[in-house]
């Protein structure tokens, strides 16, 4: 899926704050070398973590919070499977999977 973001957004030419959000933590991802796992443990926001999604959440580097809504947008912005997308020129390629981490479900995003 390549997701041209001067289109995605509400107003051509405007990359959605969503997928800025993601790019964000996509760099910190590559930077740690672990993948992204999304966790949502609360009504209005999700939990952001990066490092390896097979063992415990205990395992996981916790890196941040963001709002529900973005989460959810983000879902909405990609798929399960090969992603591709570009953000303010930088390109972006993860894969996009559901999991299950301490009995609960997660979305990973692990970079290609």
């Amino acid at each position: 899926m390549t997701i041209n973001v001067s289109t995605a957004g509400a107003t051509q030419g405007q990359t959605p704050e969503s997928l800025l959000t993601l790019a964000e933590y996509l760099e910190l991802s590559l930077d740690v070398g672990g993948s992204l796992v999304m966790v949502s443990p609360h009504v209005h926001t999700c939990a952001m973590y990066v490092g390896n999604p097979v063992g415990s959440r205990a395992d996981l580097r916790s890196c941040g919070m963001i709002e529900k809504t973005l989460a959810d947008e983000i879902v909405d912005l990609t798929h399960a499977g090969v992603n591709r997308i570009e953000v303010d020129g930088q390109v972006y390629r993860f894969i996009r999977r559901f999991a299950h981490i301490s009995r609960r479900a997660v979305v990973v995003f692990d970079p290609m």
